[in-house]
């Protein structure tokens, strides 16, 4: 039985931004994503879905600018984690973003992978956090708890399965 990972999308309409932020993404996590990249929003919007766990999406794009996009994928799926990326300074803009649903917002440039890659992080880890908040567990307790709840979980769809 094969696991499902986290679906990452990245939108930009550059394509060495691309390249190099899904290689340092897939040299960090790998096989725990599957990573998509796409050179417009519209072009992303096509494939976002139930399944759409996070999205970095540049601001300045062909076609609609993202923040439309981000309006869009956030009807779509209001549970996907955009992370708006954007060569733009202006702080309105991030201000407009995080009202639109946008999780953080990265001005491009040095240290933004690394700053992408604890964003993306932190997102995954989420689950572990939250444990570790509510029940005053360790964090090694609340990993093995979360295993312990994933695995119960698998047995039961497999023995529901049997015939």
């Amino acid at each position: 039985m094969q696991t499902q990972g986290i679906n990452l999308f990245i939108v930009d309409d550059n394509k060495l931004v691309l390249t190099d932020l899904k290689l340092y993404l897939q040299n960090r996590f790998g096989s725990d994503l599957t990573i998509s990249t796409f050179n417009s929003g519209e072009d992303c919007l096509e494939k976002v879905n139930a399944d759409t766990n996070i999205v970095i999406l540049d601001y300045f794009l062909g076609g609609k600018n993202g923040l439309e996009i981000l309006k869009l994928i956030k009807n779509k799926n209001p549970k996907t984690e955009v992370i708006m990326m954007s060569s733009n300074e202006d702080v309105a803009l991030a201000i407009q973003s995080f009202r639109n649903g946008a999780s953080d917002y990265v001005i491009k440039g040095h240290g933004a992978i690394r700053k992408i890659t604890k964003l993306v992080y932190n997102i995954i880890t989420e689950p572990i956090r939250i444990i570790v908040r509510e029940f005053g567990v360790s964090k090694f307790m609340a990993i093995f708890l979360l295993t312990f709840v994933i695995m119960g979980v698998v047995v039961a769809i497999v023995l529901y399965k049997m015939p």
